[in-house]
């Protein structure tokens, strides 16, 4: 597949917001405004988005943070969340007065009180980077955000000289422009910040100085790449230069490398560990941050294929484990699933062969993939159990998520629940938590247009795309108050003809979100058109049911 068709396919699946803004209604505002309490100067209650890319756990708090595609949101207490402002007018080095860049979050990283972020937005269809966040006292309530523009290269040479590791130079093609220069993963290791791009590659933020520093690793061709040895430099007017090397994300027929197309990241200790459009690698940082590098790619080694997107490490019986999930690139024998290595390279393993993994998460023995199909869990790396799409079976309470995937899947056992670690899962349909690791009852968090209101959403609505779950796509219908156990819905077509009906009860685990898959009675797909949609129920208890009407555009 052209890399750049998958970029744009890859970015706006995590990105591309699911409310869609019609009529008199505008962004949503609120999540739950029952659990809400105000928001600070620089935030607003409730999310913005229900697009949940990124999951992150603030140390021993009960705070969440969460990659969303309108923002940076964080969790406080398990309930109540907050959105925080943007500004189009942050300086680059400078504090950001808690504000944040404009668009959503491709990237979080956190390692005590260090936390990184990164923002982008799709700009005349080009994914673009908007600007990264880092912060070292990020468990204040308020912590003090300094601002980076798009890590590039500011030059109008073809080629440039870069310094590296204290050590030497090598030589690099410069990138010039925050265009495909997305950071889409970070990971704090070895004193820096490590950040991946496609067109950008590998780059570090020296925490000690706030420097940047563009990354050497190995070309497609090359197993192994060794920059802490005088050996491996030769003296070019005066300056040591890297032999034998070049950096250029470009594409083979080009003259560059897949691998230095950078997209997922994992550092600890003097390790690092990076993902590409061709592989794996594994470094070890010299004294002055110099690194060797082994290059691991298929059809060499046992991995599913060459695409590179998540990589996450197991620590569990004295044994570490290295998981990555891996994608079809240019081969086409390469297929998709997850790869991992239980000798730190030397060897590979597969699992779950055919499947879009996002992400994946180790805690202990358990280890969960976050997948186009939805969440896997594996005790032995080899038998993994598919968990059902997200749904909260609480009575009057029912609720799910409209989604076959999820993006994103964090394990919290953090002391904060008494009751044992609980699950937080992120999908394009909402965020949510549960307490049974088996996922039998969820608390789902979601944007909401108002709690007070009754409307459908996505609207307009298409069948064929939005809330796309086993096979069908479905409109939501949010009712407000509800005192009744059932909920009766009819929906007619302009002419005011009924195409179909159902009764729904709340009470029933199995009827979950008050929805509807845009079929008619006989099970086909309706036209495209305006439908009105009726809605009966009781809005209190001392009163009887009453109808409600909601008009919905379809497109398919």
């Amino acid at each position: 597949m052209n890399k750049r068709i998958f970029i744009g396919i890859l970015f706006s699946s995590f990105l591309a917001a699911q409310v869609t803004t019609a009529g008199k209604f505008e962004l949503p505002l609120n999540f739950n405004a029952q659990k809400m309490t105000a928001a600070s100067d620089t935030s607003q209650p409730g999310l913005l988005s229900n697009v949940i890319s990124e999951i992150r756990l603030q140390g021993d708090s009960s705070w969440v943070w969460l990659g969303t595609g309108r923002g940076l949101s964080r969790i406080k207490d398990s309930l109540t969340v907050e959105t925080f402002f943007t500004s189009s007018e942050l300086t680059s080095g400078s504090s950001t007065g808690g504000f944040f860049p404009e668009g959503g979050v491709s990237a979080i990283a956190i390692k005590g009180d260090t936390m990184f972020a990164a923002f982008a937005r799709t700009i005349n269809d080009f994914p673009t980077g908007m600007g990264v966040v880092f912060t070292t006292n990020s468990t204040l309530d308020d912590p003090a955000w300094i601002y980076y523009e798009q890590p590039i290269d500011i030059t109008d040479a073809d080629t440039i000289t870069v310094p590296f590791g204290g050590i030497g130079f090598f030589n690099a093609l410069p990138v010039t422009v925050p265009q495909f220069n997305v950071s889409y993963d970070a990971s704090i290791g070895g004193g820096y910040v490590w950040i991946t791009s496609w067109a950008g590659g590998l780059r570090r933020l020296k925490i000690s100085d706030g420097s940047w520093e563009r990354v050497p690793v190995p070309k497609d061709d090359q197993l192994v790449l060794t920059t802490c040895a005088d050996s491996s430099y030769e003296e070019v007017d005066g300056e040591n230069i890297l032999k034998n090397f070049y950096l250029n994300p470009r594409d083979p027929i080009d003259g560059g490398n897949h691998n230095h197309k950078a997209f997922s990241v994992l550092a600890y200790n003097d390790t690092v560990w990076v993902g590409t459009a061709n592989g794996v690698n594994r470094g070890i940082m010299g004294n002055q941050g110099c690194i060797d590098w082994e290059h691991y790619a298929f059809p060499f080694e046992n991995l599913t294929g060459n695409f590179v997107v998540s990589i996450t490490r197991q620590n569990w019986n004295g044994q570490r484990i290295i998981w990555a999930a891996t994608m079809n690139a240019d081969d086409p024998t390469e297929q998709r699933g997850v790869s991992y290595t239980l000798n730190d390279g030397a060897t590979w393993n597969t699992a779950l062969i055919g499947e879009r993994v996002y992400n994946v998460f180790a805690h202990d023995s358990l280890v969960f993939a976050a997948s186009e199909r939805g969440l896997w869990k594996s005790e032995d790396g080899q038998n993994w159990a598919l968990f059902k799409p997200a749904k909260n079976i609480t009575p009057l309470e029912g609720d799910e998520t409209l989604s076959s995937e999820v993006f994103s899947v964090v394990l919290d056992s953090r002391a904060y629940y008494n009751n044992g670690p609980v699950l937080w899962i992120g999908t394009g349909d909402g965020l949510a938590r549960s307490s049974d690791l088996h996922g039998s009852n969820w608390q789902i968090y979601r944007a909401d247009y108002d709690p007070e209101k009754i409307y459908a959403y996505p609207n307009p609505f298409s069948p064929n795309s939005h809330n796309v779950l086993d096979g069908d796509g479905y409109v939501r219908f949010h009712l407000g108050d509800v005192a009744s156990y059932v909920v009766e819905l009819d929906v007619y077509n302009f002419a005011m003809e009924n195409v179909y009906s159902t009764s729904l009860d709340r009470q029933n685990s199995k009827t979950g979100a008050i929805k509807w898959n845009g079929k008619d009675s006989n099970g086909r797909l309706v036209d495209n058109g305006v439908y009105f949609i009726k809605l009966k129920y009781s809005q209190n208890i001392d009163a009887g049911p009453s109808n409600h009407w909601v008009k919905l555009i379809v497109v398919k």
